[in-house]
């Protein structure tokens, strides 16, 4: 059993006992059975980042088995199985957690469009934001965050868009998502690899945050 299905039990059992457990916590109003599949479509939509099952449980306030239940109907959904059409894009689950990604075959065609459409020039928060990622690769957002100081949700997303950067790996232990650069900006800089990078040791203040161990 895991720590998920204990947590998930724990939650179930306070449900049950709710006459007798006294909880001020505000929770959602529950989703109607019948739309929990598109309630949680909806959610997995914007998400960011890997939804754990307790935690959609949370936010449409149903059952875990329940909501296991339909998210395996919507992974099936997406598939195309029993002569549905396959979508362009999947669900599907890492670091614990679940989340909705365009299918592979289709990447290529969603970084065209999106870098056509984003043809303006990087901010300085972003350039910033990269140079990080660059030389520190691999690297999750909370780590980036630290050494920038700022939340860099919007910036990384937005480097993501570009086709600058992508996600490399999730860490099986936090579940963070941890980042790298891509061929794209390899191809923008002129250079054949990341090793190519000019040394940034000399350009930097004695004991900068974060950069103690770059070349």
């Amino acid at each position: 059993m895991t720590v998920e299905d204990v947590t998930a039990d724990a939650v179930e059992d306070v449900a049950v006992a709710g006459d007798e457990v006294t909880d001020t916590t505000e929770v959602p109003a529950p989703v109607e059975d019948a739309r929990i599949e598109r309630a949680l479509e909806a959610i997995l939509m914007v998400a960011d980042e890997p939804m754990s099952v307790v935690t959609l449980a949370t936010a449409v306030g149903a059952p875990v088995k329940r909501v296991r239940a339909a998210i395996a109907a919507l992974v099936a959904d997406f598939d195309g199985e029993d002569g549905g059409v396959r979508r362009g894009f999947e669900l599907r689950e890492v670091g614990g957690g679940w989340r909705i990604y365009v299918r592979e075959e289709f990447d290529a065609v969603v970084s065209g469009y999106v870098l056509q459409q984003n043809p303006t020039k990087l901010s300085q928060a972003a350039l910033e934001t990269l140079a990080v990622i660059a030389y520190k690769q691999p690297i999750s957002r909370g780590a980036i965050a630290s050494i920038r100081a700022v939340n860099v949700d919007s910036v990384v997303r937005t480097l993501l868009g570009r086709g600058l950067i992508t996600e490399l790996f999730t860490d099986s232990e936090t579940g963070a998502i941890n980042y790298g650069t891509t061929d794209l900006l390899l191809s923008q800089l002129g250079i054949n690899s990341i090793d190519d990078l000019p040394k940034i040791s000399p350009l930097l203040s004695d004991g900068a945050d974060g950069f103690d161990d770059v070349r």
